[in-house]
């Protein structure tokens, strides 16, 4: 007979359970997909796709509320039709009635805890990677909607045109802004056409414009010139915002070994790291030119040897130093009987290009006076801009970068020691940056991982307090116990996100938010007991 009781119960549970799910789902997931929608540009396809990635994201809370109305509604109903008194009449009692409402709790709570620490960020990855592959498509949209697109994730490179082919992947009328970590701009170029090609890599799409009659302009009094074609690349990182809240359990604890692993984190690190080597090249050069002054420096590659000297060297930023002040750049082949070629002009760039921990140099001349080798030619010439590719980093600097431990190679210990004048304002401004990253990123680790494991056990406190209340509050109308069951479970709620907010402050501790998110599970728990003792009793 009990065997029979708790059968159809269930079964009434998993009906309402069901439909509430289904209706829940696809009112949430219409939400969920807005702001892709409004930012991306997506097409009506991509949108039934992000449906899909986006449902465990749903889901996760969809169940518990579904799972709470059920409860609530058919307990109470049984209750009110004086089934569960008729139950008790014959000697069943009522915690026995409530074991498939408890079994429906755990099921919810288990699937809680399995879509927020497995399913949801894997579904998450699948989406950004849809979305990375229609990356064209997302830019071409945004461009043809509102006239310009500012590339993920942070917005430093900003493409505006007059009109987007999408056909063609040609942009007309172009201004593209780069700007620098700090906000700055560090040129802004024009074009009458651009073609754009997207390079996919792992983690991000690489983003090439081809441009055509163009015209640069960069800070400085050199910096802005003509040029029939040139090519700017940027990156086109992640759309969905490398986020903790979208990690594995796996991923989370491999982060918190090594926070590397993380992308905000690895890419404050190169930052740090690059502008560690324009640092220590710097430092080298002036050092040259400080200990004679008619000592060049030199670089190579595998056509020529560059020997420059200069005044002064500064950095402008981790990608460029400025040679300034009297520059003589002097050429000399590798091999073969072209003879060198002396160049004189007041400012040159060297150029920092390539992979942080592999980069190479790039020597930028601009309003260069030369004379030939040939003594029967003295006129002297003038080059508006020579560029000189593929120069090899001084084994001096390189020699300081020799494991992959990056984080180990910029500590504050390693980076005074190199530079002996040690770092300047922006290296101290960027170790502290990544310090507090690596600090923020380590404590959302800790409030996530506790925030789904409170939220997932809650789920089963919070349904077993809505049949407690189904049953207690017959009298009224069948949403009563609902309602009544919304409220410690908004508290409960609520002190998660506070909990949350309290160890993500920096300003806070830790110590503090995690405990405030299980103390919310303990008052609920509290709750629930309280309730089914009086429900026992009476």
């Amino acid at each position: 007979m009990v065997f029979t009781l708790h059968r159809y119960i269930f079964r009434e549970v998993i009906k309402v359970f069901i439909l509430a799910t289904v209706a829940l789902t696809l009112m949430m997931s219409l939400g969920s997909i807005l702001r892709p929608v409004q930012e991306f540009g997506v097409g009506p396809g991509q949108v039934l796709r992000l449906m899909i990635y986006f449902l465990p994201v749903t889901l996760t809370f969809v169940l518990p509320m579904a799972a709470l109305f059920a409860t609530t509604l058919v307990y109470g109903r049984l209750a009110n039709d004086n089934e569960l008194d008729a139950c008790k009449a014959s000697g069943i009692s009522v915690l026995t009635l409530v074991y498939p409402g408890f079994i429906l709790a755990v099921i919810v709570a288990t699937a809680n805890l399995l879509l927020s620490f497995y399913v949801m960020p894997a579904f998450i990855h699948q989406a950004e990677n849809s979305l990375k592959n229609d990356a064209r498509q997302i830019l071409f949209r945004n461009i043809q909607r509102k006239g310009y697109y500012s590339l993920p994730p942070d917005g430093r490179c900003r493409i505006y045109a007059d009109n987007a082919d999408m056909q063609n992947n040609v942009l007309s009328g172009v201004v593209a802004v780069d700007m620098a970590s700090n906000g700055s701009i560090k040129r802004i170029v024009t074009a009458e056409t651009a073609k754009v090609v997207f390079d996919p890599h792992q983690n991000i799409n690489e983003v090439r414009i081809n441009a055509h009659n163009t015209y640069q302009i960069a800070p400085g009094e050199d910096a802005a010139f003509f040029a029939e074609q040139l090519s700017l690349t940027a990156e086109f990182g992640a759309l969905l915002g490398d986020n903790i809240q979208f990690k594995k359990i796996g991923e989370m604890k491999q982060i918190r070994r090594n926070p590397m692993l993380f992308e905000p984190v690895d890419r404050l690190a190169r930052r740090l790291y690059a502008t560690f080597t324009a640092e220590l090249l710097a430092q080298q050069i002036n050092d040259t030119f400080s200990s004679n002054a008619k000592t060049p420096f030199k670089l190579f590659n595998d056509r020529q040897v560059v020997e420059f000297s200069a005044k002064s060297c500064s950095l402008r930023d981790e990608e460029c130093l400025i040679l300034a002040d009297d520059v003589t750049i002097t050429e000399r082949p590798v091999s073969g009987n072209t003879p060198p070629r002396t160049m004189r002009c007041q400012k040159a760039f060297l150029n920092i290009e390539g992979e942080e921990t592999a980069p190479t140099l790039t020597l930028d001349i601009q309003n260069a006076k030369w004379t030939s080798p040939d003594p029967q030619q003295t006129q002297e010439n003038i080059l508006t801009r020579q560029i000189i590719r593929g120069l090899v980093m001084p084994s001096a600097v390189a020699d300081n970068f020799k494991t992959d431990d990056i984080l180990g190679e910029i500590t504050p210990k390693a980076i005074s020691a190199a530079l002996h004048d040690g770092p300047d304002k922006r290296l101290l401004a960027l170790q502290d940056q990544l310090q507090k990253r690596i600090t923020r990123t380590l404590t959302s680790i800790g409030s996530e991982i506790n925030s789904r494991l409170v939220f997932g056990i809650g789920c089963v406190t919070l349904i077993m307090i809505g049949i407690g209340l189904g049953i207690v509050l017959k009298g009224g109308h069948l949403l009563t116990a609902f309602a009544a069951s919304a409220a410690p479970a908004l508290v409960f709620i609520s002190c998660i996100i506070m909990g949350k907010n309290i160890a993500e402050n920096p300003s806070s501790r830790i110590i503090f938010g995690i405990p405030m998110m299980w103390a919310g599970l303990i008052i609920l728990s509290l709750l629930g007991l309280e309730l089914y003792r009086r429900l026992l009793r009476h």
